[in-house]
């Protein structure tokens, strides 16, 4: 541990301001910046700042030393813009390294000239983003098209990093990231320049966000970031430019509750004025950092654009005597990431990798690919994410093909598609010149599939190293010297050599290892085939009790390859070998999204059959499916197993569940019949939402949580219910009554990083048509927007909505908010049942107005009711009361036991309903 290191657990340390605004203050001409020395290069050199630590040293002594003299402990190298890449605008590329050189050799010796034993000085050496992007177009005419390769990068990032490592730097800030693909290039330089140098130091990174919502100039969210460089060895991680420190602290509060690094921040000196000037004076912008300061948010504060020396000193009375921020746990699940994060919990229940961009498997997609229609191609990947798939495989692999140039093109054209950007990547090749390639095009967390022992331990970990240092997670093929593992004993054999190999000689995040174990095709006739099935579900089960932190894929149409041209044998197939995988621990695979067939649709008969194949049950069960197979070739099947291209499910059955059938299986051809019907039969267009459609919502809820049924059929379903609420709509606004007095004003969202809003639209209609008057933020809506609308429009209650995992803690976050703005408002949560539960139980101590979380979108007009009723007593139905006793038994089996009784919960004002 070095000195930095030491003192940055004891104490907040203090970082310079501006280095630019300084030196604007100086007045320097071009004369300045040329000096004899440049004089015979042409074009205009003023604005070259980092040119003067070589022609005018002594105006960057001075600036350094009225930082030191402010009381800064970490002074930052003159070399922000200090690559060939971005020397290269005025022709002094040749002269980086002696830039480089001469920087760090100056502020290293007036850090140590101000250094004592009470108070050591620092030297961070700065790495700017250069003038260029990884992950964008400089052509709009060509979204594939980029103006620097990251191996471009690379190679400058390191040329500028030994030459600050030689001249003495004390860290490598890595700094105002707005391309996350720029930064994987600096880290991976950062890496092998400290290998070359054998000189290690630690490494600082610091993003900017370009909006306000908390987005990277690239598109991604502070989320995504972190999952994206995960990989590295980070000292501490923060935000800096952008905004002013009030604007910045929201981003400040979502990274220090997720980052376990140490935080940094240097802020504007607030927001530039019409001129591009800052007016915010030092007093004001000490008074907003002071709030990092007392909230515990950082461990390094200092000052970016607009700020001085006079910013600077404003920071020692600050920070004395703080409490430093203290770094979160490293997090226990696998985090990957496109624009936005996708973290693999167990609430997830199974992951979905799309299989459709894949030429070896999608006749379509390689015909499309090989014919250069590239647009059509994007269709089937965004379509792959509309049918709800949380990460996309691509595949390249052909004769035909070049498949290290179409890989690469094909991935920075999804880059320039945010809808299909948003979800992480799988880069699947046999060829790591391919993987590599694809690789070096993402700036999110991916998947490479795959990497084996296949060509023995000294292969495997070269590429697992690169792997880990290009900063993605691995798929490990079941693959050893003897060949591909077909046994359950063969497949543990091969999985647990790989991850002790990974785990200790190459430092592997265990969270970052995917196993395959090889899903082989049944039912092929030959009989040493039976067990395969069997075989990888055994391996399963044992992988996720022994291998610490590993998840288990597959891909899962390789079991059915015998009765290819059956559809619907084969997607029967699936489901039932899913089922049984899931529960053994199986938590994502290569699927096709778009498939119809659930377990809970096979006939029992059906079942049974494809039950014995796939756990090897009877001797002659292959046989019986195979002639099952047989006799329905030609049929289709439909939602109780013929296709839902014919009307037959419907015929026999009652209207309600004709609407349950259609909701579960995402079937909308009938929706305007079966609702018309609806109307003539519910009193109002509202009780059809509140009574069959919530009942087909709330079975679709249990099949899920059953694993019966998965993320894309549960999106189809939120389709079909968004199309029937569309319907109902006309109607539902025909039959308020006009001039009855509001019921009340409710303010909702989904909240910030979530894009999940079916039920929020549904309380929404539901609660309108009880006589409150909605507002509807939308979606990714930040804390900051929900405290300024809910007192603008003083409403009466806040609706809170989302459904991944981060979006509890941003409804938690959310409410400090509101507790320190001092608000009274009652908040409605929304979400999955136990993980709502959980985060009511989370607010209700530091909420002190009621919280409630709904059991279902229907029951929120009488929740409503009751808030605003405080004389009306909620009542805990038994089926709550049990939830929430599940919960507190699981709490308690955990460190921090949760010791609220049902009496506890009541009186600090937790009410379930």
């Amino acid at each position: 541990m070095n000195q930095l290191e030491q003192i940055i657990t004891r104490r907040i340390l203090i970082l310079d301001g501006a280095m630019g605004t300084m030196i604007q203050r100086y007045n320097l001409t071009e004369e300045d910046f040329r000096d004899e020395r440049f004089a015979h290069i042409g074009g205009q050199m003023k604005g070259n700042n980092d040119l003067l630590c070589l022609t005018r040293p002594d105006v960057i002594e001075d600036i350094h030393r009225k930082y030191l003299e402010a009381g800064a402990d970490i002074i930052e190298t003159n070399t922000f813009s200090s690559t060939r890449i971005s020397m290269a605008d005025y022709q002094v590329q040749t002269y980086v390294r002696e830039i480089n050189l001469a920087a760090a050799a100056l502020a290293r010796r007036l850090a140590d000239e101000y250094s004592t034993p009470d108070k050591p000085r620092f030297v961070a050496g700065s790495v700017g983003p250069t003038n260029k992007t990884c992950s964008m177009s400089p052509d709009v005419n060509n979204p594939a098209a980029r103006a620097i390769t990251f191996d471009e990068l690379a190679v400058a990032y390191r040329e500028q990093m030994e030459a600050l490592l030689e001249g003495g730097v004390d860290a490598i800030l890595i700094e105002t990231i707005f391309d996350t693909l720029n930064a994987k290039a600096a880290i991976f330089a950062a890496e092998e320049a400290m290998n070359r140098m054998s000189r290690r130091v630690p490494l600082m990174l610091s993003v900017t966000v370009s909006d306000t919502g908390g987005r990277t100039l690239s598109g991604q969210t502070l989320d995504a970031f972190l999952a994206s460089v995960s990989h590295a060895d980070i000292f501490s991680i923060g935000l800096n430019c952008s905004f002013g420190a009030a604007q910045l602290k929201p981003f400040l509060q979502e990274l220090a509750a997720r980052a376990p690094y140490y935080i940094s921040a240097y802020p504007n000196a607030g927001l530039p004025n019409s001129l591009g000037q800052y007016d915010q004076t030092p007093t004001d912008m000490a008074r907003e950092v002071g709030e990092y300061i007392r909230e515990g948010l950082v461990n390094i504060i200092g000052g970016c654009c607009g700020t001085t020396d006079a910013y600077i000193a404003q920071y020692p009375a600050l920070i004395d005597g703080a409490t430093p921020h203290v770094r979160v746990s490293a997090p226990d699940s696998l985090w990957l990431s496109g624009l936005e994060m996708l973290e693999v919990t167990p609430d997830k229940n199974f992951i979905n990798i799309g299989e459709r961009c894949n030429v070896a498997g999608s006749r379509k997609f390689l015909r499309l690919i090989n014919e250069k229609k590239y647009e059509e191609a994007l269709v089937i990947a965004r379509q792959q994410v509309e049918d709800g798939a949380q990460l996309i495989d691509i595949n390249m692999d052909d004769g035909l093909l070049d498949a290290q140039v179409e890989m690469t093109t094909f991935l920075n054209l999804i880059a320039a598609e945010p809808d299909i950007a948003r979800v992480p990547v799988m880069i699947d090749s046999s060829k790591w010149e391919v993987i590599e390639a694809g690789l070096k095009c993402l700036q999110g967390k991916s998947v490479v599939n795959s990497i084996s022992l296949k060509e023995g331990e000294d292969k495997f970990l070269q590429q697992a190293r690169l792997v880990k240092r290009y900063g993605a997670a691995a798929v490990v093929m079941a693959f050893d010297e003897k060949g591909q593992a077909d046994t359950a004993a063969r497949k543990i054999e091969v999985c647990a050599r790989a991850y002790k190999l990974l785990t200790e000689q190459v430092g592997f995040n265990p969270f970052d290892i995917i196993f395959d174990p090889n899903v082989l095709a049944i039912a092929t006739g030959m009989e040493e085939h039976n067990n395969y099935a069997v075989d990888f579900i055994e391996a399963t089960a044992w992988i996720r009790q022994n291998l610490h932190g590993a998840h288990v894929s597959g891909g899962v149409s390789n079991l059915s390859f015998s009765f290819r041209g059956n559809n619907y044998i084969r997607e029967a197939m699936h489901a039932v070998f899913l089922y049984h995988a899931i529960r053994a621990g199986m938590d994502m695979g290569i699927v096709n999204p778009a498939t119809s067939v659930l377990y809970t649709d096979i006939p029992d008969d059906v079942r049974e059959l494809i039950e014995d194949v796939v756990l090897n049950r009877h001797s002659d069960a292959a046989e019986k499916l195979i002639d099952f197979a047989e006799k329905m070739k030609g049929e289709h099947a439909t939602a109780t197993g013929t296709t839902q291209n014919t009307a037959t499910w419907r015929e026999g059955i009652t209207l309600e569940e004709r609407l349950k059938v259609a909701l579960t299986k995402g079937i909308s051809d009938y929706l305007e019949d079966d609702l018309h019907e609806a109307l003539q039969k519910y009193p109002k267009a509202v009780d059809i939402i509140e009574g069959p459609l919530m009942a087909g919502m709330n079975y679709v809820g249990d099949l899920f949580g059953a694993g019966k049924m998965f993320l894309p059929q549960v999106v189809k379903t939120a389709r079909t219910m968004k199309k029937a609420v569309a319907i109902l709509q006309p109607y539902i606004e025909a039959e308020k009554t006009e001039g009855i007095a509001s019921a009340g004003k409710v303010l909702l969202a989904t909240v910030k990083g979530d894009v999940h809003d079916i039920g929020k639209n549904i309380v929404g209609v539901v609660m309108a048509c009880n006589g409150y008057e909605i507002i509807d933020l939308g979606v990714m809506v930040p804390a900051e927007t929900i405290l300024q609308r809910a007192r603008q429009e003083q409403v009466d209650i806040i609706g809170l909505s989302g459904l991944i995992t981060p979006s509890l803690e941003e409804m938690t976050h959310v409410a400090t908010e509101l507790e320190k703005a001092g608000f009274d408002i009652p908040l409605m949560i929304g979400g999955a049942t136990t993980s709502r539960l959980h985060t009511a139980l989370k607010i209700a101590p530091m909420y002190h107005a009621p919280v409630v979380h709904l059991k279902d979108a229907s029951q929120n007009a009488v929740v409503a009711a009751r808030l605003m009723n405080p004389t009306q007593k909620p009542q805990l139905t038994d089926e709550l009361n049990a939830d929430y006793q599940a919960l507190r038994e699981k709490h308690a089996a955990q460190t921090k036991p949760a010791t609220l009784s049902l009496e506890e919960a009541r009186s600090q004002r937790l009410n379930l309903f």
